[in-house]
């Protein structure tokens, strides 16, 4: 067999790998590798804190609707609750830094890559046959197809007299994976001009929105900014309570309504408070919809369109929050969501938790949507402006110079 040949069978595959992958249901998509033994902590509702009172909505402003089933009715967000880091586990984040952090939550991708390489890179000879090999190793990390042609070009193109070695791999990979998330690696920005930036926070079930929620209202809290949360998932008793949880850590106002409410009525009434008590910043959960739901993906494009009535530029943001543990599903994700709602930014959830932590790459080749933070970790401080520098060296396994203590 020529080497054309080898080759056109490589990518045919590929080709039918990445298809059979995108037709998975995205109830069955999860890690490749064991789950992690540390579980999620339940939620924690505050029955003693008082509900919000909205002001009553507009005549136009949409009624509820509980004609059809919920897919939030059936599958229960498995987020984490709003606790704080146990002290020695805060201490040990902070002597070691976040980088250590970041290295030690990256572990299984990074680890997963190692066991795909360690096959390819018997082999003293670098010819054409483990170049492909290689490339495909790179493909099953989730890297995507075009970062994994990337390395194999970049490592064609180098010199390598003795062998192809592990350390020549993962320094290759640590230079092309910053070089490609460096433009999408930036920290959120509010709009000094928007007064409240409003930010609507969407994804499937499961991401970790509210929590997302909670820790981005922290960092904002803390800067001096006034907070404003709206719980406009309102198909779960237990969304509403733990973002009122959130709401009374980080110092915020909370506009919820009953179990079964109009989720775009909630939003609409949430901003008309923010503007009338001049909050700055305004951010709006909602439920977790998969992205193939076509009723619920309807009513998350009423809602942006509900925003716009008070403010045409509003939401200002569009936050997507992704599980890296759905690997490509996480692809068709932002593909629709982007559709449907305009998504503006990213936010990358349980890395600590998947070996497949290398979809990141793939969607910031293929979107170039700006990253602005990263999860590992459960506690309110475990949440940090991405750094592609950073990323790259802990997904490669390498180490980085000048790791001090954050």
């Amino acid at each position: 067999m020529t080497a054309e040949s080898k080759r056109a069978s490589f990518f045919e595959r590929l080709r039918r790998a990445t298809a059979a992958d995108a037709d998975e249901p995205e109830e069955e998509a999860g890690p490749t590798a064991p789950a992690p033994k540390k579980p999620h902590h339940k939620d924690e509702p505050n029955p003693k804190h008082p509900e919000s009172t909205p002001p009553a909505p507009p005549p136009d402003a949409p009624e509820p609707n509980k004609k059809h089933e919920r897919e939030s009715d059936k599958q229960p967000e498995e987020e984490a609750g709003p606790m704080s880091p146990a002290p020695d586990k805060a201490k040990g984040r902070r002597a070691g830094g976040w980088f250590a952090q970041l290295k030690s939550g990256l572990s299984r991708t990074s680890n997963a890559l190692t066991e795909n390489l360690a096959g390819v890179l018997t082999k003293r000879k670098l010819d054409a046959e483990t170049l492909d090999e290689l490339e495909e190793a790179l493909i099953r990390a989730d890297l995507g197809v075009a970062m994994a042609e990337r390395i194999r070009s970049a490592i064609a193109g180098g010199r390598y007299e003795t062998g192809l070695t592990e350390d020549d791999v993962r320094a290759v990979l640590a230079e092309e994976v910053a070089r490609v998330l460096t433009p999408v690696a930036e920290p959120f920005a509010l709009d000094e001009n928007a007064k409240p930036h409003v930010i609507l926070v969407v994804g499937v079930n499961g991401t970790g929105k509210t929590t997302t929620i909670g820790k981005l209202g922290h960092q904002f809290a803390r800067d001096g900014k006034t907070v404003m949360l709206a719980a406009a998932d309102t198909f779960r008793a237990a969304a509403i309570d733990q973002l009122k949880v959130w709401g009374a850590r980080v110092g915020a106002a909370v506009v919820a309504k009953d179990v079964g409410a109009d989720p775009a009525g909630v939003a609409y009434e949430a901003f008309e408070r923010a503007k009338a008590e001049g909050a700055d910043v305004l951010l709006i959960d909602t439920a977790g919809r998969l992205q193939n739901k076509g009723d619920l993906m309807a009513e998350l494009a009423k809602i942006v369109r509900v925003l716009k009535k008070l403010d045409a530029n509003a939401p200002h943001s569009v936050m997507l929050v992704l599980d890296a543990t759905t690997g490509q599903n996480a692809i068709s994700q932002v593909q629709t969501f982007l559709e449907i709602a305009g998504v503006t930014n990213l936010v990358v959830t349980k890395l600590d938790g998947t070996a497949r932590g290398g979809i990141l790459v793939a969607i910031a080749e293929r979107f170039g949507l700006p990253i602005n933070a990263i999860g590992v970790g459960e506690g309110i401080e475990d949440f940090e402006p991405f750094d592609a520098h950073d990323f790259a060296r802990a997904i490669a396994g390498t180490g980085r110079a000048n790791d001090v203590a954050a």
